[in-house]
Formats: structure tokens, sequence, C-alpha cells
């Protein structure tokens, strides 16, 4: 009688980070793969990384190549995880020799939403009085805001989305500018108040799409990422990178996009701002989605004849010398 032996089961790694909105997050992408690999166990590891642990300084003077991505980075390359999710706006646009972004999500709201203090319910961002204690991390929405409404006073918030909206229920901020898709990940719609529209404020690059990184030689993950791929986020994606990486900008540089994606065709927006919200230089390209990583350092090199490279350079100065 021959016995019959069982194949072993297929186990694939998952990197997160701790933060409740990374686990939802994961947890998300696990849900999506497992149902079209109903074979395979995904497995949640998670790690703190060096973003996670300091909170106590502004994102800006840390320095941010990396700081949501080093330690699930070595994790991949050291084999101790297979993938990891990260909120794709987190990501470097230059991934370490031996890594990949394999796929980008679908992308829920990606524009930021302003959350006020209960004694502000009546009123908008355009009709908050002089004086409003304005919360955000965010040198980009920060440059933005400033130069819109230079008569706000804008405060450093850091510290996971409850701790935030804990520091703006206790009265320490008038208001918080968030971004709308975490809110609304983390089930908490109701707090958005306003969504702030682009002609205020053009959102991060990536923000409110996953990206998921893995070995650039591991095919077989490769493979069984794209089931949960989205073109069109990717390609509205992967333009705002590439306009990002030519202008050389990390993650914590006044840089914002707007993409939008009509049949064929993307068109990109963009803008760089000095801190102070004084210098702002803004520009659009279209052309076809398939070449979108073309039409980002297109839109890059329009704005550095504007302006541009001064005014990241003036940034990149001002944060060596810790101001």
């Amino acid at each position: 009688m021959t016995s019959v032996v069982s194949s072993p089961v297929r186990t694939i790694r998952i990197g997160s980070r701790k933060s409740q909105l990374a686990l939802v997050q994961t947890y998300w992408v696990r849900e999506q793969l497992q149902k079209s690999f109903p074979d395979i166990t995904f497995e949640v590891h998670t790690m703190s990384t060096q973003g996670d642990k300091i909170l106590d300084v502004a994102l800006a003077k840390i320095g941010d190549k990396g700081l949501f991505t080093k330690e699930l980075e070595l994790g991949m390359l050291s084999q101790e995880i297979d993938f990891a999710v990260h909120s794709l706006k987190d990501l470097p646009t230059n991934l370490p020799e031996g890594l990949t972004l394999a796929v980008i999500t679908e992308r829920e709201n990606p524009a930021d939403a302003l959350v006020v203090h209960d004694k502000y319910k009546n009123k908008q961002l355009e009709t908050l009085p002089a004086g409003a204690v304005i919360g955000t991390s965010s040198l980009r929405r920060l440059a933005q805001l400033r130069h819109k409404f230079p008569h706000f006073t804008f405060k450093d918030v850091r510290g996971n989305l409850n701790t935030r909206l804990a520091k703006l229920d206790a009265g320490e901020y008038d208001a918080l500018i968030l971004a709308a898709a975490g809110l609304e990940r983390l089930g908490m719609s109701d707090r958005i108040h306003q969504i702030i529209p682009p002609e205020i404020s053009l959102h991060a690059v990536g923000q409110g799409a996953l990206g998921i990184e893995c070995r650039a030689d591991d095919q077989e993950i490769i493979t069984i990422l794209k089931a949960i791929e989205h073109p069109p986020t990717r390609d509205r994606c992967l333009a705002e990178r590439a306009f990002l990486r030519v202008l050389e900008g990390g993650c914590q540089v006044p840089i914002g996009v707007n993409t939008e994606i009509s049949g064929d065709n993307l068109t990109l927006t963009g803008i760089v701002a000095s801190v102070d919200g004084q210098k702002l230089v803004k520009d659009t390209v279209s052309g076809a989605a398939q070449e979108s990583e073309k039409l980002g350092a297109q839109l890059a090199e329009l704005l550095r004849e504007k302006g541009a490279q001064e005014i990241l350079e003036e940034i990149f100065t001002e944060i060596q010398r810790g101001s």
C-alpha cells in the first residue's frame, strides 16, 4: 500500500511596523493575498523602526531617509521576512541594493484632512481665527498652509493617531492636519471635518497608497504580490515618486503633488515651497500614463527651471544647522 505524503504548507512572512495603522494596513494586505492564495500561510512579523522610537523630535530634524523602513529592509535582506508593507509615502524613492518596490495597491483618498477641536466645529480652514494653533509634523503641509494662511500659529505634533487626537481634544491644538486615508483606514472618518482641496494643499508623494517591498531576486514573491496590484494607482504613484527622486527630496521636504488619470492620460501637478511659505513654484504636465516616470522627471525639470533647486538647497542647509 502506497502512503500519501502531504506537501508542506508554504509559509510567507510579512514584515510590518507595530503601529495600529501599520498593522491595519498589513492585515488588509494579508487578507487580500489569502483570498488569491488559500493554500499559503501568511504570517505577520512586527518590528519597531527608528521613526517609531523617536517621538520627541520633529521628523525633519532627524533626517528621514528610511526612518520608517530601514529595520524592515534589513529583515528582508537577512531573510527574516519575505516582504514588507509600507505606507508608500514613507518609502524612500531610492531603495537599498537587492530590494524592489514590487507592487502598489489601490489608493485611498490621498488628500489632507482638517480635524478640529470641538469649539471650532462650525469653522472651516478658511474661517479659523487668526492665531489658531494648527498641529502638523509635515514640512510640506506647513509650507503650503503658511503660504495661504500666514496668520495661523503652527506647532509640531508627533505620536500615533490616537495620541495626536488626544492632544487636540485636550486643547493643546485648535486643529490638526492629518492624512484622510489614515483616519479612514482606522475607522475614524467621523473625525474628518474638512477635506483640504488641492488648491490649498497638494498631498505627499504616494499618500493614501501602500507600497510592498521585497527582495529583487525573489520572483515567486513578486508573482504572488502582483495579484493585488492596482495599475492606475501604480502609474500615478510612479510618476509622483520619479518627480521626488529627480528633485532629490526626502519625505520631509515641502514637495507636494496631485495626480489624475483619465483613460490613458495622466496629469501630474507638483509644487516645491520654502518652509516659511514665502516662495512657491508650481507646474503641471500631462501625457501617456504608461510614461508615468518620464512625466515625473519632466515636471521636476520644469520646477527646477522655476527655482525649485534653490528652495530645496536652502531647506537642506537649514535642517543641517538644526534650525
